[in-house]
């Protein structure tokens, strides 16, 4: 086996939000650990990003999707090579891409399985357009060993978390939100547990033409409809058991656009009850399929979801008093760029050809090594 050293990586990462490239140059060691030396988001150009919500909601050819993968894929290098321009190439690269679809769900054509995800950035345009090997397409063969692909941090999780000794959730909140259960007594899983700030994103962009609800103001503004609340939370999905794992394709524009007709008619009323039903589905996810299993001390929030000021507030109020709530900052993990430390970690294990996913969490019939190489 080839001796382990440690490997400088620029790892990219572009999640359901689709608001940025997150990119990050991370020192991963022999021991696993990672440092994040500088990151950056990156903004996608304004009509690249709008055909990417074009293909999102299906509104595209597969002209459209081929050309995307390319403009993607250059739009991934240019970040990289802005951290290039500062701190020198890297040992190679390791992409998450841009996923534009997931079907984690067993249909059969002809007898043959249909669970499939397309992570489009072209990885050969990253490489070429950087120098540096790049390594990138990490979900498929979890699919392939008849997982869900999803959810791939949980891996970073138990690294990073297990040599603690103590019982965490670790939940990141990205457009989807997703739990790893990290524990001294009990192996290693976890999930997605619903919509992070997918929905949010799509009332404020609806409602106030913003982005994104920054630090939860418009959120704290207004008051929770708790009818409305409790019917949004009657979604099968809620109830299903793990492992599982969902994203845009179910909690799409059409969702929300069927489940605001029974909406509060005040704007600021719908982004507090959807904030709170991210804050709500992650409590009511523990309380079904964690806390049976695992005593948990500690809950620690990463992502965007960490900054958002009413989300925190929710999430205080629902989960139990004696259970601790924290944020990755409090271990030294960025809040921001956590899944790019993650991809930096699970790319290091591809190039080491160490595997790296965790069938508990995926449905996967076994370990493997994910991740496809692309030289430059």
């Amino acid at each position: 086996m080839q001796e382990l050293e440690s490997k400088k990586i620029i790892a990219l990462m572009s999640g359901t939000s689709c608001d940025s490239i997150d990119a990050g140059l991370c020192i991963v060691n022999p021991d696993l650990s990672c440092r994040l030396v500088h990151g950056i988001n990156y903004k996608y150009p304004e009509h690249i990003q709008a055909k990417l919500f074009q293909l999102f909601s299906g509104d595209a050819t597969v002209k459209d999707i081929c050309q995307m993968n390319f403009a993607v894929g250059k739009c991934f290098a240019q970040a990289c090579n802005v951290i290039i321009s500062e701190h020198g190439k890297p040992d190679f690269i390791s992409s998450h891409g841009q996923t534009i679809y997931h079907f984690p769900f067993d249909e059969k054509l002809d007898g043959i399985s249909l669970k499939s995800t397309l992570q489009i950035g072209e990885s050969s345009v990253i490489a070429q357009e950087t120098g540096c090997l790049t390594i990138s397409n990490f979900r498929e063969a979890d699919i392939a060993n008849g997982g869900d692909g999803a959810p791939l941090v949980c891996f970073a999780d138990e690294k990073w978390f297990k040599p603690l000794k103590k019982n965490f959730c670790v939940q990141n909140i990205g457009g989807i939100s997703n739990v790893t259960v990290v524990s001294k007594e009990h192996a290693t899983f976890g999930f997605d547990t619903g919509p992070g700030n997918v929905l949010i994103d799509y009332a404020v962009k609806k409602y106030f033409n913003k982005p994104y609800d920054e630090n939860g103001e418009i959120a704290n503004s207004g008051m929770i409809s708790e009818s409305w609340l409790e019917c949004l939370l009657q979604d099968e999905y809620y109830f299903k058991n793990p492992p599982k794992t969902t994203g845009r394709e179910y909690f799409s524009s059409e969702y929300i656009e069927n489940a605001l007709r029974f909406a509060p008619k005040e704007p600021k009323d719908v982004v507090a009850t959807l904030t709170a039903l991210t804050a709500k589905s992650i409590a009511q996810a523990y309380e079904r399929f964690v806390y049976p299993s695992v005593d948990i001390n500690e809950v620690v929030i990463g992502g965007g979801g960490a900054y958002n000021h009413a989300l925190m507030k929710y999430l205080r109020h629902y989960l139990p008093k004696h259970v601790d709530l924290k944020t990755h900052e409090a271990y030294g993990i960025s809040n921001n760029f956590k899944e790019v430390m993650a991809f930096a970690l699970l790319g290091y294990c591809t190039y080491y050809n160490i595997t790296n996913n965790l069938p508990d969490c995926t449905g996967a019939r076994k370990r493997t090594v994910l991740g496809k190489v692309a030289n430059c």
